[in-house]
C-alpha cells in the first residue's frame, strides 16, 4: 500500500470511528465527518462554532448515492449529469433522513448534496463508503482555507488527521441550487448562473429558502479587520486588495482581471492582508458577471453587507 492509499485507509478508519477529518477538495478544505452520526456533527459545529440552524453540505462518491439520500427529479438528474463530480451543491426533498441525520440538515426536509471532484476527496468518500459532511475547515464566519496550512490552523487541533491535497483549485465554496418547487439559486460559485440556467432555464433569486443553504450568514467569510468594497485606492493604513487595472504591488486577486485566478485567491489573500498589521482592508471593485457574482457575493458577506 501506498502513502497515499495508506492515508486515506487511515482517514476512512478515524471517519468511521467518528473522528474528525480535514479534507482537500477542489473547492476549499473542508472538516469532513459522517453525515449519519449526530455526535460527529456536533462535533463539526462545535470545532467551527458554527451555528445549528445553518445545514451542512452532504458531499457523495456518485450519482447512485446521491438518489438514494435525496429525491431526483429530471432537472436534478441534468444537472448532475453535466456538472458531477464538481462545484455544484443540489438542494433537494431528503429520501433517507438516517443517511444525513437531521442535526446535518439543520431540521429542514431538504439535504444539500454535492459529488467533488478532487481525486482524494473522491477516494475517500469511496472508502468510507457513506455520505460525508465536510463544511469548510475554518472557525465559523472566517475566511475559508484553500492550503493544508490553513485549514490545520484554523481547526486542526480538533481534527484527527488531515489530508494535504495541494492549494483547491477553485478557492470558492460551491454554488447551491434548491431544486423544489422552484429552480433557486441560493448561493453563487465557481458553476454559473448562466451555465445553470443554460441546462434547466431561468433561476428565481433565494428567499425564503435561503436557510436551506450553507453560507448565507450576514456576516461570513470574514477576516478580523474591516473591509471597505469597490475600493479604487487604498487609504492610510488599509492593506489593499486589488484586481485588474486597479492594482496592487503585492496582494492583486488577478492583474490581468481573470475571475477564475481572483477567486482562487481571494481568501488566501484575505488571510494575508488580515495578518498584514493594517486597520482596514479596502478591496478593489470586482466586476458584477460570471464568476464575479460568486466572489462579490463571498466580499459582501464577509464585510457584513448580506443577510
Amino acid at each position: 500500500m501506498n502513502d497515499a492509499a495508506h492515508d486515506i485507509a487511515r482517514a476512512a478508519a478515524e471517519l468511521k470511528g467518528g473522528g474528525l477529518v480535514i479534507l482537500p477538495t477542489e473547492t476549499v478544505y473542508g472538516l469532513a465527518a459522517d453525515a449519519s452520526s449526530p455526535r460527529a456533527v456536533a462535533a463539526v459545529f462545535a470545532a467551527k462554532g458554527r451555528p445549528a440552524f445553518n445545514p451542512l453540505i452532504a458531499h457523495v462518491a456518485d450519482v447512485a448515492t446521491a438518489r438514494r439520500i435525496g429525491r431526483f427529479d429530471e432537472r436534478a438528474e441534468r444537472l448532475a449529469e453535466r456538472f458531477w463530480p464538481g462545484p455544484l451543491t443540489l438542494v433537494l426533498p431528503v429520501a433517507d433522513e438516517a443517511a444525513v441525520c437531521d442535526l446535518a440538515r439543520a431540521g429542514l426536509d431538504t439535504v444539500a448534496i454535492r459529488a467533488p471532484a478532487h481525486l482524494w476527496a473522491r477516494a475517500l468518500l469511496t472508502a468510507f463508503g457513506r455520505p460525508l459532511v465536510a463544511p469548510s475547515a475554518n472557525r465559523s464566519g472566517r475566511p475559508s482555507p484553500t492550503t493544508f496550512a490553513d485549514a490545520m490552523a484554523e481547526t486542526g487541533a480538533s481534527a484527527a488527521m488531515g489530508l494535504d491535497g495541494g492549494p483547491c483549485r477553485i478557492g470558492l465554496e460551491s454554488t447551491v441550487v434548491a431544486l423544489l418547487d422552484e429552480t433557486r439559486l441560493l448561493r453563487p460559485g465557481a458553476v454559473t448562473r448562466a451555465e445553470i440556467e443554460a441546462v434547466v432555464g431561468p433561476l428565481a433569486e433565494a428567499q425564503d429558502d435561503a436557510q436551506r443553504s450553507p453560507g448565507r450568514l450576514a456576516r461570513h467569510y470574514a477576516p478580523d479587520l474591516p473591509l471597505r468594497l469597490n475600493a479604487t485606492a487604498a487609504r492610510p493604513g488599509e492593506a489593499w486588495l486589488g484586481f485588474g487595472r486597479f492594482g496592487a504591488e503585492r496582494l492583486n486577486l488577478s492583474r490581468g482581471g481573470d475571475l477564475a485566478e481572483a477567486a482562487a485567491n481571494l481568501f488566501t489573500y484575505l488571510r494575508e492582508a488580515d495578518r498584514s498589521g493594517a486597520t482596514a482592508i479596502a478591496v478593489a471593485p470586482i466586476p458584477q458577471t460570471g464568476l464575479g457574482e460568486a466572489i462579490n457575493d463571498r466580499l459582501r458577506r464577509a464585510a457584513g453587507f448580506v443577510g
